[in-house]
């Protein structure tokens, strides 16, 4: 075990932000932290990386590292006015130590950017900003990153763009992550484990499917020669653009795709919707 959050607690006045919440990660491995707005994934975040006090509970950290644990919290803290390098050498002073030209070459290939770029930061788009954030945080070489949020205003191919350099900063550098949202489809198929966050509890967590496949109640259908789907009005299907959704649960649709199948129905995908009123139910 690398990272241990354990009974945190806290409140502002008469308001639980958050409530014994446990959480653990193991060297390497990257955990979600999924809760709508306001759930207290920030807070708890502030309180790992040691920017606010919990009033009650612990954080333990093995580490050897003269950098236990780095982050962004929300968007990256950035100098706009400045560019990449030096960004850099001002978060690197801040935190006593050198970069050299050598290191800095390495560090922006490493989050995929290039060094040699000399222009403001406020240029970049959010993709890259988020990117050279990553770069800030990994000054120093913290063996646990917690990322809040890190997908916010981003589009489909950036999401995708910085899964694949979380996925890799982990499994090739060992880094534990724990990294956080509101929507489950960005973490389910990055995460290995997910710890479901609401009104300040822990009320799920387990394997990254598991979790993700709890929450499934319906399905998005596209092919082409549907029959007449008024004949499965049970499953309220919807007309959608190139097919249909419908409300059914993991283990029926199985048996509807080979019932579609046999009567023509050509099905070229078949997506999961997950339902974030089943992925919140507090069955406690």
């Amino acid at each position: 075990m690398i990272f241990n959050a354990s009974k945190i607690s806290k409140s502002y006045g008469t308001l639980a932000a958050l409530s014994e919440v446990d959480l653990i990660c193991q060297q390497g491995e990257i955990c979600g932290l999924i809760g709508a707005n306001g759930a207290g994934k920030s807070t708890l975040f502030r309180i790992i990386l040691g920017l606010i006090k919990q009033d009650s509970g612990s954080v333990e950290i093995q580490s050897s590292s003269p950098k236990p644990i780095g982050g962004i919290i929300e968007k990256p803290a950035l100098y706009e006015y400045l560019n990449a390098r030096e960004n850099i050498k001002v978060f690197s002073e801040i935190q006593g130590i050198k970069v050299s030209a050598k290191t800095f070459n390495e560090l922006m290939q490493e989050v995929g950017l290039s060094p040699d770029r000399k222009d403001a930061v406020k240029n970049y788009s959010l993709g890259m900003k988020q990117r050279l954030g990553l770069a800030v945080a990994l000054l120093n070489n913290p063996d646990c990153l917690v990322l809040d949020e890190p997908f916010s205003g981003l589009d489909p191919m950036g999401i995708y763009s910085f899964h694949n350099l979380i996925k890799k900063l982990s499994r090739e550098n060992k880094i534990t992550v724990l990294i956080s949202s509101h929507i489950v489809g960005e973490l389910a198929d990055l995460c290995d484990t997910l710890y479901v966050l609401s009104k300040g509890r822990i009320i799920k967590s387990g394997f990254s499917g598991e979790i993700y496949n709890s929450s499934v109640s319906s399905y998005k259908l596209v092919g082409e020669n549907f029959p007449d789907m008024r004949e499965l009005a049970a499953m309220h299907p919807i007309k959608i653009q190139g097919g249909y959704l419908v409300q059914i649960s993991r283990k029926e649709i199985t048996g509807l795709l080979e019932t579609l199948i046999n009567r023509g129905t050509r099905i070229t995908a078949c997506v999961p919707q997950s339902d974030l009123k089943v992925l919140f139910e507090d069955k406690t």
